[in-house]
């Protein structure tokens, strides 16, 4: 696979997955061996789908919007901006909150499916935004 096409993968599971809640795209687009590196994420695709369900649930109106993106043969790098309104509890119950966040994910690819993926987000930004840490 080119690294245009790894490109347009990223961009569909970010889409679909995390913006749309459409799941069966993890399984179309990442490896049965799949790797998980970031902190707190679960390292498979069924934990991963329970990730974004979650993440969904918490904020149902949880989007990413892909603001860089490089690749670089079977590896691509993105620049991404979170967003979501905490209304379905997160770290305690709702409290109409929300967020702004940047996030920066690496995702390495085999025979054009991801098979690693390590994640930054600004995860003191989030919990300042929520009230859940002094600011």
């Amino acid at each position: 696979m080119t690294a245009e096409q790894n490109q347009i993968t990223f961009r569909q599971v970010i889409t679909e997955a995390f913006n749309k809640g459409n799941y069966d795209v993890l399984y179309d687009h990442f490896h049965p061996n799949y790797i998980e590196h970031q902190f707190g994420l679960h390292p498979t695709i069924e934990g991963l789908t329970g990730d974004i369900q979650f993440l969904r649930t918490a904020f149902p109106d949880f989007s990413l919007t892909i603001e860089d993106m490089v690749a670089d043969g079977d590896k691509v790098w993105g620049h991404m901006i979170a967003r979501g309104t905490n209304l379905g509890g997160f770290m305690g119950p709702p409290n109409g909150r929300s967020f702004v966040a940047t996030i920066f994910d690496l995702c390495g690819f085999e025979d054009g499916k991801i098979i690693e993926h390590w994640g930054s987000p600004d995860r003191f930004a989030i919990l300042v935004q929520l009230g859940l840490l002094p600011a």
